[in-house]
């Protein structure tokens, strides 16, 4: 009977049961290298060769293939079209005022919901650049450039 390679299929079921508790990639270098060592400890390599063999795939695979599987299998962020508003440019149809809660902005054909990014009043009328969104309300600021929607 094999026992080395009895031990790198125990480390492999180890190396399982971690990577499907984890679920961030963690442990699947360490199944495949111990998959090559298994190879070699049936083919009759000594124990450091399957030592080796182990640390080497599973260093080659988690330097060539983690960010890819990242890529791929990590959820990221969604960009949704309210990130094309930030930066961009509108006229203030309704006065901003942050102390009355009041404000409109016309962007793209929109209205939004506006306060000022600095706390200042702004008139109707005046051209404004979107600095950030917080849930239905744009803050705006003066824009320095006309740049027209």
């Amino acid at each position: 009977m094999n026992w080395e390679a009895i031990f790198w299929l125990a480390a492999m079921v180890v190396f399982i049961v971690a990577e499907l508790l984890t679920v961030s990639l963690v442990s699947i270098w360490f199944v495949a290298g111990a998959l090559g060592a298994i190879a070699v400890a049936l083919l009759g390599g000594g124990l450091m060769l399957q030592i080796t063999v182990f640390l080497t795939v599973a260093i080659l695979l988690l330097i060539s293939l983690r960010g890819v599987v990242r890529k791929h299998f990590t959820p990221g962020i969604v960009r949704t079209n309210l990130d094309s508003i930030i930066g961009s440019t509108g006229i203030v149809v309704t006065p901003v005022n942050n102390i009355a809660a009041l404000g409109q902005v016309q962007l793209g054909g929109n209205e939004w919901s506006a306060r000022s990014t600095t706390g200042s009043h702004i008139p109707a009328g005046t051209v404004v650049r979107v600095d950030r969104i917080e849930g239905v309300k744009v803050y705006v600021s003066v824009a320095e450039e006309f740049t027209a929607v």
